[in-house]
């Protein structure tokens, strides 16, 4: 830490303590070089997630967002709060142990689109047919015969 005094970097800390609200750390410094005391306080940096969409424009990632999509492609199925929950949970895990400030749209779909496949096949087709804007039923029998595909193998 650099002295605010003379800015030489050798000091020794000579009291720790949580801050009343526990999110950051007080310290009681002295500067070896001047002796002068001063305080200093760390606090956990938060890193943040910006999904850049297809148009380019940037935005916080929300994992409700993500949930509430899953949501929407699971109602009226046998799936739990909890499971679709946890899921959205795990995907912002992954996202934020990549350790990268930005993530492309379409991967956080694949994402959700990869999950919603081992849970339910249905909500799988139906978020599916939103998030790759299906335009006939073509596009519907080519995701259901590469899910039968999958099952036989």
């Amino acid at each position: 830490m650099r002295c605010p005094f003379c800015g030489t970097n050798d000091d020794k800390v000579l009291d720790s303590r949580e801050s009343q609200d526990c999110d950051s750390i007080k310290r009681r410094r002295e500067c070896k070089a001047c002796g002068r005391r001063f305080t200093t306080f760390e606090q956990i940096e938060e890193l943040s997630v910006y999904v850049v969409k297809s148009s380019g424009r940037r935005e916080a990632f929300n994992r409700e967002k993500v949930l509430h999509g899953m949501q929407l492609a699971c109602k009226g199925r046998p799936v739990s709060s909890e499971t679709l929950a946890q899921t959205a949970e795990d995907i912002e895990r992954r996202l934020f142990n990549r350790l990268e400030r930005e993530v492309r749209a379409d991967e956080i779909g694949e994402m959700v689109m990869d999950a919603l496949r081992h849970i339910d096949q249905v909500a799988y087709v139906r978020f599916a047919s939103v998030y790759r804007q299906f335009e006939d039923a073509a596009q519907f029998r080519e995701i259901v015969n590469m899910l039968r595909k999958r099952s036989k193998s």
